[in-house]
């Protein structure tokens, strides 16, 4: 797992309600959450305002879909003692932070995140022409830098999403973090590079700045670093115009990139509700028998006695993650030889699931069973995460001159004061 930095170990992370989980949530992020929560100061919150951006036109089973994800939160481990647990919609600011940063990011920079395209494509029977869903990112980058988190834990394929984050961050330092004549400097020192280098060099901030051209920026710091006209102060300066610079109000999170393991589905897909080839995490434990008894083996074995392949065979992979190496030798011995058949194969497995599954099942029927526990839990979460996302905004608000006892509309202002 990547080390979060001293400076800023704060850890940041959220799941849309999807309601009950299963065993890829399990091992792909709740597994991660409990190991970080005993190390770094943690806020994990329920995105439901981001479950919007698809499901808009029935939110409906949000506040079921909520409760019972926190429940399998908590009887997975997860500790509302150790780690600051709240609903999204709870903390307002969020949404006024997202406003603020819509206000400085190029149209150009969401539109080329990997997954909007990605998403679009596999939810065609929704309507995803929306504001909302093309400005899911940035909401993101809203949540993540309204706590100024050091660290996000994601996957590889969410690695972009940080990326954009550090941008809009670095543009907002950029723009409301500078030193005083800051513009003026830099364009003092760009002068130095002579006319033609001047000039190719406002191209190609404007190209990196409008659309958010990467190769644009690269060749921008190129550029810089081949410059003898100028001081090492005037390099830092063109470097902060460009990439954005001054006093940093919003710090860049970095991508926290864990050791998960892979959790396949009931029939080797990657496991997921829309797949039908979930385990639950409170699924009876005759009904996960039953699940792992009845998945697709390798097909070539027709009969009991013909040979397999395990690597084929979607029980392998969850002897992966499951068994330990001297179980995973008599499965590969006796599945190549045919001299286990596939019954006896899984029931390592259903044991192994099952005994992983009581102490989680144990909790979270305790835990229902205190309603008024979990919601207590909660309620103090979304009060601790409020408190430091007001501290983020009056900075903010400051920053854009728009904080209270600010310029002479100021003394008239009383009626409009945050409680």
């Amino acid at each position: 797992m990547t080390s979060v930095t001293p400076q800023n170990p704060r850890v940041l992370s959220g799941m849309r309600p999807t309601g009950r989980l299963h065993l890829g949530h399990y091992h792909g992020v709740l597994k991660n959450w409990v190991e970080l929560q005993h190390e770094f100061e943690c806020f994990f919150f329920v995105a439901d305002w981001h479950a919007l951006t698809t499901d808009y036109e029935d939110p409906s089973g949000i506040p079921r879909a909520t409760w019972d994800m926190v429940v399998d939160w908590l009887a997975a481990g997860v500790s509302a003692g150790s780690s600051t647990l709240f609903i999204q919609s709870r903390v307002p600011e969020h949404a006024e932070l997202h406003l603020l940063l819509s206000m400085i990011t190029p149209l150009g920079w969401l539109e080329r995140v990997p997954s909007y395209k990605d998403q679009q494509e596999k939810l065609k029977e929704k309507d995803l022409a929306t504001y909302g869903f093309l400005g899911y990112p940035l909401l993101q980058s809203a949540d993540i830098l309204i706590y100024k988190a050091g660290q996000v834990p994601v996957g590889e394929d969410q690695v972009a999403h940080v990326e954009m984050t550090r941008e809009i961050a670095r543009r907002f330092n950029h723009i409301y973090g500078r030193e005083p004549d800051f513009e003026e400097k830099a364009e003092q020192a760009k002068r130095k590079m002579g006319k033609k280098n001047a000039k190719m060099f406002d191209q190609l901030r404007r190209s990196w700045t409008e659309q958010g051209d990467q190769q644009a920026l690269d060749k921008a710091r190129a550029l810089l670093e081949t410059q003898a006209n100028i001081t090492v102060g005037d390099r830092e300066r063109l470097l902060g115009y460009l990439e954005g610079g001054g006093r940093v109000i919003l710090p860049e999170p970095q991508p926290l990139l864990a050791r998960a393991a892979k959790m396949p589905g009931l029939d080797g897909q990657k496991m997921s509700k829309s797949y039908g080839n979930t385990i639950a995490l409170r699924d009876d434990p005759d009904e996960v028998a039953q699940k792992l008894r009845t998945m697709p083996t390798d097909p070539a074995r027709v009969r009991r006695t013909d040979p397999g392949n395990p690597d084929v065979c979607p029980v392998w992979q969850f002897h992966e993650v499951y068994s330990d190496d001297g179980v995973k030798d008599w499965v590969q011995a006796g599945c190549r030889s045919a001299g286990i058949g596939c019954i006896e194969c899984k029931q390592p497995i259903i044991e192994a699931v099952r005994a992983e599954l009581g102490p989680i099942q144990a909790r979270a029927a305790e835990l229902e069973a205190q309603p008024e526990t979990v919601r207590s839990f909660i309620n103090e979460g979304c009060e601790r995460a409020r408190d430091v996302a007001r501290e983020t905004m009056d900075e903010v608000r400051h920053a854009m001159s728009l904080a209270q006892g600010r310029g002479p509309m100021a003394p008239g202002r009383r009626r409009c004061e945050r409680p």
